[in-house]
C-alpha cells in the first residue's frame, strides 16, 4: 500500500476537526513562555529549532540568549570567527549543528540579503536544514501548512492515532510526515506543530503520559485501547561502541598548558582538547616513544590525576588522565600549542575534555 493511502486508511473515522482545535486551544492558553517564542522572527526560529535538536529546552534558553546577544542577526553570525560560534555553542554537543548553521546562514546573507528564505526548495537547500527544521521554519515562522515531524512528534501521532509502526525506520518517518500533512491546520500550521511539540514535551511524555491531563485524550486511539505505555514502537539500536583513551596534561617550564585543535572534520571538529592517546591502538608502555614520532618532544609519563568517561550517542570514551613533564625536544605539530593556563578557557573544548579543565588550578 502506498505511504498516501496508508495516511488515508489511518485517518479514516478520525475527527480531524476536534482534533486540530483541541491541541490549538490547549496550546495557546497552556503553552510555557520561552525566548524563541517571543516573535515569529524566522531567523530566531531558525536558531532555536537547531539548537533543541538532542537537546533539553531548560539547558537550550541560557545558550539561545547568550547566542542571540552575541549574533543579534544572520549578518553578525555570518561575519563571526567560526572558533567564536564554537565558543558560544560550547557544552551544547553535536557541534556540527552550529558549523552547519554558520555556513547556512552565511549562504542566507550572501544570496537572500540577510532574509530566511520562506520558499521550501530555497529553505531545505540550506546545509544543515533537514526536513524537520525547514517544516519548523514554515510552520512556525512564515504560517505555511508545512511537516514538522521528529521523535517527538511521532511518539505523540503514533499513540494518538494507534501506528505501531518501528519509528526508527526512516520509512515511518516519512509515514508520519503524509499524516501531519493531512492534520495540520491550514488556518493556524504554527500553533498545530508547535503545539504537536509541546504536547510532546510536557504531556505525553516517552515514559509516563500524563493522559488525564491531555487535551486531545478524547481523540486518542492508544488511550481507549490502553495502548498508551506501548507505543511508540523503537527497535532499539546497536550497543555502543567503547574506545580507550589517555589524555595528557602537560606543563612546560613556563607553566604553560599543552592543547590542540582537533580536525575540521568529523566528531568534534575544530574543538580543542589536551592531546589524547588512543589505548586501542597504542600500548602505555609505549606511549612516550608514540608522543616523540607525533609531538617532536620527550615526555615522562606522571600519575593519573583523573578519569573521565563521556557518553556520546554511537561510541563512550574512557580517558584516563596523567599528567606528563616534557624531558626534551621541541613541539612539532601544527595543530598543537601550549598556552597560559588562564587562556585555556577561552577556547572552544567539548564537554569531556572541559572535565579536565578543574586540574589547571
Amino acid at each position: 500500500m502506498k505511504r498516501q493511502e496508508r495516511a488515508e486508511t489511518i485517518l479514516n473515522n478520525f475527527n480531524r476537526n476536534a482534533f486540530q482545535n483541541q491541541l490549538i486551544d490547549w496550546f495557546k492558553k497552556e503553552q510555557r513562555i520561552l525566548p524563541w517564542r517571543e516573535n515569529q522572527d524566522a531567523y530566531r526560529v531558525w536558531v532555536s529549532e537547531i539548537m533543541l535538536q538532542q537537546t533539553r529546552v531548560d539547558t537550550v534558553i541560557p545558550y539561545f540568549n547568550n547566542f542571540l546577544e552575541k549574533f543579534p542577526t544572520p549578518e553578525a553570525l555570518a561575519e563571526a570567527e567560526e572558533q567564536e560560534v564554537l565558543k558560544a555553542w560550547e557544552g551544547l554537543g553535536y557541534y556540527s549543528r552550529a558549523r552547519n548553521l554558520q555556513n547556512a546562514v552565511r549562504e542566507v546573507v550572501e544570496k537572500y540579503q540577510g532574509k530566511v528564505p520562506d520558499n521550501k526548495e530555497q529553505l531545505g537547500a540550506l546545509k544543515g536544514v533537514g526536513p524537520y527544521t525547514k517544516g519548523a521554519i514554515l510552520s512556525i515562522a512564515f504560517d505555511q501548512p508545512e511537516p514538522a515531524v521528529d521523535g517527538n512528534v511521532m511518539r505523540v501521532l503514533s499513540r494518538i492515532l494507534l501506528v505501531e509502526d518501528d519509528i526508527a525506520k526512516a520509512s515511518t518517518k516519512s509515514l508520519f510526515e503524509s499524516l501531519v500533512l493531512e492534520l495540520i491546520s491550514k488556518e493556524d500550521p504554527s500553533a498545530f506543530n508547535q503545539g504537536l511539540m509541546e504536547l510532546g514535551a510536557i504531556i505525553c511524555t516517552p515514559k509516563s503520559p500524563s493522559c488525564l491531563l491531555c487535551p486531545v485524550q478524547s481523540e486518542c486511539r492508544a488511550f481507549m485501547e490502553g495502548k498508551e505505555r506501548e507505543l511508540p514502537v523503537k527497535v532499539s539500536k546497536k550497543k555502543q561502541k567503547k574506545q580507550p583513551f589517555i589524555s595528557l596534561f602537560i606543563e612546560n617550564d613556563k607553566g604553560e598548558i599543552l592543547i590542540e585543535k582537533r580536525p575540521s572534520e568529523g566528531l568534534l571538529a575544530s574543538l580543542w582538547q589536551y592531546p589524547m592517546v588512543p589505548l586501542d591502538a597504542i600500548d602505555e608502555h609505549n606511549l612516550p616513544h608514540w608522543f616523540l614520532g607525533e609531538y617532536g618532544m620527550e615526555i615522562e609519563l606522571g600519575s593519573t590525576i583523573d578519569r573521565v568517561r563521556h557518553v556520546f550517542s554511537h561510541l563512550i570514551w574512557d580517558m584516563e588522565v596523567k599528567k606528563a613533564s616534557i624531558q626534551n625536544g621541541n613541539l612539532d605539530r601544527e595543530n598543537a600549542k601550549f598556552v597560559k593556563k588562564e587562556d585555556v578557557s577561552s577556547y572552544p573544548f567539548s564537554v569531556s575534555h572541559q572535565k579536565i579543565h578543574k586540574h589547571l588550578n
